[in-house]
């Protein structure tokens, strides 16, 4: 699945190589850029949700294409989200980098999900209002590749989560640095689910890094049970997105990984 996410992303990064050689990279937004990892660190209040917009996935399909963009943001600011995550790959999730820019009038500092290949997609994600953007260890060959995504999307202002699948990915993460840790549940090279890995990897937590729960994360319980374990948030989008009423949905996971 991660070499056809590749292979998916090669022409928005072809159209940004000839933009490059003709002098017209996306200028950078100057707009208020709120902090991400500032949003999801833990407190006293216990974990932070990260929660998705997130239209259709290879693994459930259309999630709830009703929901538009404008009405995710005020929902998701009044359920008691600390951040959104806003897909915004085309081809396998429906997603459009348009959605930044409609749900930036909620407040909330805004994750760029995609699947990024190429430091120039640092450019372009700093030309919109987000506030942070995915980077999946696996898409990476070259440590040094990875190492220079990171690098680059902090200069660009950009805080840089970095996704680990298996303890492989996670050795590499830390070699190259990464504050902000995020473990994946499933692995999208399979698409199956391993709930285990958060509960393994968090051991490896080191005091300065931010960490994130992604997938499979469901129910207040949930929630619950990762701010034990010391993750700083969770990342939700199906559960919430399929829900017939998602700020409720929401609120009740904000109240679950408080206690």
């Amino acid at each position: 699945m991660l070499e056809k996410f590749r292979r998916a992303k090669a022409p928005e990064v072809e159209a940004l190589r000839l933009a490059e050689k003709e002098d017209n990279l996306p200028e950078p937004y100057l707009g208020e850029r709120p902090s991400f990892a500032d949003a999801i660190k833990a407190d006293e209040k216990g974990m932070k949700i990260i929660a998705e917009y997130k239209r259709a996935s290879p693994s459930k399909g259309d999630i709830n294409l009703g929901l538009e963009a404008d009405e995710v943001a005020r929902m998701y600011a009044s359920g008691g989200a600390s951040a959104i995550s806003v897909l915004t790959e085309r081809d396998y999730f429906k997603g459009d980098t348009a959605y930044l820019e409609i749900i930036k009038s909620c407040g909330l500092p805004m994750l760029r999900k995609d699947f990024l290949v190429d430091p120039l997609q640092v450019v372009e994600t700093a030309a919109t209002p987000a506030s942070a953007l995915l980077v999946i260890v696996r898409m990476f060959e070259s440590d040094s590749l990875l190492k220079k995504m990171i690098a680059d999307s902090y200069a660009a202002g950009l805080d840089p989560v970095v996704e680990v699948f298996d303890s492989s990915d996670l050795d590499r993460a830390k070699a190259v640095g990464a504050k902000i840790i995020q473990v994946n549940n499933r692995d999208l090279n399979t698409l199956t689910m391993d709930m285990n890995r958060s509960i393994e990897y968090i051991r490896r937590k080191e005091k300065d890094e931010i960490w994130i729960c992604a997938s499979g994360i469901n129910t207040p319980e949930d929630c619950a049970k990762m701010a034990g374990l010391g993750y700083d948030a969770v990342l939700i989008g199906t559960s919430i997105m399929s829900s017939p009423n998602p700020e409720s949905k929401l609120a009740a996971l904000v109240g679950g990984g408080s206690k």
